[in-house]
């Protein structure tokens, strides 16, 4: 069972603002990018149109706490680790490392919170419980990990 992803990006010039530092917003698209490569790390697509009903995965709940900046063409490892998992949601932490100074220091700090749903005939989301084949797949880390 998974509990934890890490994926690096680049910072590219179009991310950043004015300031040539990383957007605030971008954080929030690098966490996407850690949720994507985890779900396909467990053999699955976010979008989820195979499943009988299809399911989907919107957002209810997002942070994020900035330490330090990111700067155009930095290396940045985002470490996803599962911190809450119930039968209709699961929970993120993400940790933001900047990698181009030693040993790696963190930047960043999120969390985003996801919900397994189904459309309704009337175009209405409805919360259900996340089918076994993907649940069977992800486990809550371990505590230390967490902290």
């Amino acid at each position: 069972m998974a509990c934890e992803f890490k994926v690096t990006r680049c910072v590219e010039f179009a991310e950043t603002d004015m300031a040539g530092i990383m957007h605030y917003a971008n954080f929030f698209r690098f966490m996407e990018t850690a949720e994507h490569g985890f779900f396909r790390s467990l053999g699955f697509s976010i979008v989820m149109e195979n499943f009988t009903p299809p399911i989907g995965w919107p957002r209810v709940h997002a942070e994020c706490d900035y330490f330090k900046p990111l700067r155009f063409e930095d290396e940045v490892e985002i470490q996803l680790l599962v911190s809450n998992k119930t039968a209709k949601s699961l929970s993120y932490l993400f940790r933001f490392r900047k990698l181009n100074t030693p040993p790696g220091e963190e930047v960043a700090r999120g969390s985003l919170t996801v919900v397994c749903v189904t459309r309704q005939v009337d175009g209405r989301m409805k919360a259900v419980n996340m089918p076994a084949a993907i649940s069977d797949k992800i486990e809550v880390a371990p505590k230390e990990l967490l902290q």
